[in-house]
């Protein structure tokens, strides 16, 4: 069973933990270890330890694993990544993610660990990874990246409602086949996919929403493309809030 969740929010955007602690509860150990990537900010000080003094107080076992300094060999960086139970992976640049990944090998080895069992997450650049392609900022103005691990098929847009742009931006870029059909995550809900299929969405706050955003010629979708709220359980609530309502 191998699995991954795109997130909005996390230790880096929020003080409730609520997702965070949702991560934690489908990792495949009781007290998981725990690696932190910030290759997408590069390797910014700042943000790893802000990872480890929120994961530190919690039942696991953080660390965090720097590329642009990078201390191990080949063996034991993959022994270290494949005794991960939790990869999270941190915002920034989606391109040179992929690219420093790919010269250290680091690409083969999350699919290593994916097929393992490792649960792969991560928010912003974190979550655009794992996908065939995503929408990003990476090269300044809003465009499609056709390029990812491609562990989630189709395409993933974040911060989908707080961005001025990135709705519209997307919506194009898929009504056009720039990017092909995916899933579009508002700040604050998350979403876990197991062996490629969504398993489970979730949301901290009862606004935030996950969208399904598919090409379409039809009446629905006046610009091309038509979205599909995915209903979503409200973290900390044992009720089942629906995420909106779809939109043409």
């Amino acid at each position: 069973m191998s699995r991954l969740a795109l997130l909005g929010g996390g230790f880096s955007t929020d003080e409730d933990g609520l997702l965070d602690d949702w991560v934690l509860g489908h990792a495949r150990a009781a007290r998981p270890k725990v690696c932190f990537l910030p290759t997408a900010s590069g390797d910014a000080p700042a943000y790893a330890e802000k990872f480890l003094a929120a994961f530190r107080p919690r039942s696991c076992e953080p660390s965090v694993l720097p590329l642009f300094r990078r201390e191990s060999d080949d063996a034991a960086l993959r022994a270290f990544l494949l005794a991960q139970d939790v990869v999270y992976v941190g915002g920034g640049n989606t391109a040179n993610l992929l690219a420093v990944w790919r010269v250290h090998g680091v690409d083969r080895l999350l699919r290593e660990a994916y097929a393992g069992g490792t649960l792969l997450c991560g928010i912003s650049a974190g979550a655009n990874c794992w996908a065939e392609g995503s929408h990003t900022d990476s090269f300044g103005p809003l465009t499609h990246l056709p390029d990812g691990l491609g562990l989630l098929p189709g395409s993933v847009c974040p911060h989908y409602d707080s961005e001025p742009g990135r709705r519209s931006s997307y919506r194009a870029a898929v009504a056009s086949g720039a990017l092909s059909a995916g899933w579009a995550v508002e700040d604050g809900a998350a979403a876990l996919f197991t062996d490629g299929r969504l398993t489970e969405a979730v949301t901290r706050t009862p606004d935030a929403r996950l969208y399904r955003v598919r090409a379409d010629t039809g009446a629905n979708g006046a610009d091309g493309a038509v979205e599909e709220a995915v209903p979503c359980r409200l973290l900390g609530g044992d009720v089942t809030a629906s995420c909106g309502t779809p939109s043409g």
